[in-house]
């Protein structure tokens, strides 16, 4: 199985789930290799709500879905913008169940990618890896890499059972 078909495989996993729904940018309309995947999975639109660039809002939506019944699956298509959310990621959904004494523990899974360097490089603000960085700043999310089409399945279904939120990076250039 390729990496896009072990990709596509997982959203349709996920899809299974009656309180998923997919959120973010390019989950509506055309702009990133992630759509293609959603398209593929035949993922119906209204479980799908496409967002604007504000990335912090979106981490804030993603927790407010989650503490309402929902299981949002947030979707970043550059993990380097992903880090405009690090108040909402670091401060807020990592931190939910201390700062509730256990009451709250909203569950979100996010979707990110290391961009890909071929065939155009987009430059240093758009391939970084800060899957290490992640994992130090959120120790109460559990962080994938999709390093390989071998583990994406399992990483989302690891994910999926999980109590805990994850971020599950791909890498574009497996694609």
């Amino acid at each position: 199985m390729s990496y896009r078909d072990a990709l596509v495989e997982s959203m349709r996993l996920l899809d299974s789930y009656q309180n998923v729904i997919f959120i973010g940018q390019s989950v509506r309309y055309a702009g990133h290799a992630m759509f293609g995947t959603l398209q593929d999975a035949e993922i119906p639109m209204v479980k799908r709500i496409e967002l604007p660039v504000f990335e912090d809002t979106q981490v804030g939506l993603s927790e407010g879905l989650a503490l309402g019944g929902f299981l949002p699956v947030s979707i970043f298509p550059r993990i380097d913008f992903l880090l405009c959310a690090a108040n909402q990621l670091v401060n807020h959904l990592d931190k939910w169940n201390e700062m509730s004494h256990g009451e709250f523990n909203p569950k979100v899974i996010i979707r990110t990618m290391v961009g890909s360097k071929e065939p155009l490089n987009p430059g240093p603000q758009h391939c970084q890896d800060h899957t290490y960085a992640l994992r130090l700043l959120c120790p109460n999310i559990d962080v994938y890499c999709l390093d390989s089409a071998e583990n994406v399945v399992e990483c989302y279904q690891k994910a999926l059972a999980s109590e805990k939120s994850s971020i599950l990076v791909e890498y574009g250039g497996l694609y």
